[in-house]
């Protein structure tokens, strides 16, 4: 077994692909292996229900075994979730040195290789611990685990770093939340992009965004601007992506949270929590939905998405994204769009229908964040000294400055968050 602590070093793997009732594609898991650094070498498919022994049923179980021999491959990859059990089965009728990784190990896998900021490295790695600590609960022998403490007892190892990575996270979680207030205390608006990977929401980011344009990116580069890949890719990564913006004059930080990924079971899902919490605690949440998915398909995705966020502190605005790309629905209130807006609108407070590749409904979805950010209008009255100058000065660096007017009194007309009112309205001589 390879060391759970470690990422998958690449290798060649069989895919193994079954479905109870017709035959399955191995395209998906394949995309996936590769995603993960694999060379595929043999593509394996079953029609037949789950066997609760080895998910694929000891007859087939051992042809495995045996053309993973032929082809000296690495690994064998199994497109579902393997239980303990089952892994600890397949580990004994499998060669020796040849692991048995099902689609969540995989998943989380290609995560740890996108990984590269402090909090979604100790995500990834407590959730890959949390994953294999029963596993290897099965497969370790009684007589390993009574070995000298000197030896070492991996269980309990493994047992300790998720203790430690729980606390790390925890003071990590305490930064990201002091540091969301900051922006707040600055004034600034804070709407986090939510959704399934490949919705678009990187390409929404750009649109949205002050300092990104979306002409301006290199279609071959990996990455763009920090770690914010313009492409739809099978997985992106666990980091937040924070960019700043502007409606009506107003600052707004705009934050890219995770993508969710299909046929994560919901334990693993909480394990990237303190990445989440960015889409929960924002003043607004844009939940980006693919357009070209069928209804049935939209709704488990955003059901999903709904049950993974959880409660919010602000709206949740729904954006059917990829209009155009629906056969014959180029407008965004063509009547057939009208089932997919309908799903959408079950689940959340508002629908906006656009095209972030195609830059249509963008200008309607600005529109909608602004009037949904928690923002105020008042119109105070400053001492027409150094003084009021300096508060004014403030202003501009924490509201959107409407009006201002010279006389005796210097008169400002301002949009700002109540939280900055506040502490304006002490400096005035006057507020309305």
């Amino acid at each position: 077994m390879q060391d759970s602590q470690s990422r998958l070093a690449g290798g060649s793997a069989i895919v193994v692909a079954r479905a109870a009732s017709e035959r399955p594609d191995t395209a998906e898991i394949e995309r996936l292996a590769d995603a993960a650094g694999y060379a595929v070498v043999d593509a394996v498919t079953q029609q037949r229900r789950e066997d609760p022994g080895t998910w694929v049923g000891r007859g087939k179980a051992a042809e495995l075994a045996e053309r993973a021999r032929e082809l000296d491959a690495d690994v064998v990859v199994f497109d579902g979730g393997l239980d303990p059990g089952q892994y600890a089965d397949l580990v004994d009728l499998l060669p020796d040195g040849v692991e048995p990784v099902d689609r969540y190990r995989l998943v989380l896998d290609v995560f740890a290789e996108g990984t590269g900021d402090k909090r979604a490295a100790l995500q990834v790695e407590a959730a890959r611990l949390a994953y294999m600590l029963p596993r290897l609960r099965r497969i370790t022998k009684v007589s390993q685990l009574s070995k000298a403490v000197e030896k070492g007892n991996p269980i309990l190892d493994v047992e300790d770093r998720i203790d430690r990575i729980e606390n790390e996270l925890a003071d990590v979680a305490e930064l990201a939340a002091e540091r969301r207030e900051q922006r707040r205390e600055a004034g600034q608006g804070l709407v986090a992009i939510a959704g399934y990977t490949n919705a678009g929401k990187t390409t929404l980011l750009h649109r949205l965004a002050d300092d990104m344009r979306l002409d301006d990116a290199d279609p071959e580069h990996a990455d763009l601007t920090d770690s914010s890949p313009i492409e739809d890719r099978l997985f992106a990564t666990l980091e937040t992506v924070t960019r700043r913006g502007t409606l009506d004059g107003f600052g707004v930080c705009y934050t890219d949270t995770v993508g969710f990924v299909d046929a994560l079971p919901h334990d693993l899902v909480e394990s990237f929590s303190a990445t989440i919490d960015e889409a929960a605690a924002a003043d607004v949440t844009l939940l980006v939905v693919d357009a070209t998915d069928d209804p049935e398909r939209l709704r488990e995705k955003v059901q999903t998405s709904i049950d993974a966020i959880g409660e919010t502190e602000g709206p949740v605005v729904g954006v059917l994204n990829k209009i155009d790309a629906v056969p014959g629905d180029e407008d965004a209130d063509d009547d057939s769009l009208g089932e997919r807006r309908d799903v959408l609108a079950d689940a959340v407070d508002d629908v906006v229908a656009v095209s972030a590749l195609a830059d249509d409904g963008i200008d309607a979805l600005r529109d909608r964040v602004r009037e949904a950010l928690p923002t105020e209008t008042a119109t105070l009255s400053l001492t027409n000294d150094g003084d009021g100058q300096r508060t004014l000065s403030w202003l501009y660096d924490h509201a959107s400055v409407d009006d201002v007017a010279y006389g005796e009194d210097v008169t400002v007309t301002v949009t700002a968050r109540p939280s900055v009112l506040e502490r304006v309205r002490a400096k005035t001589t006057d507020s309305r």
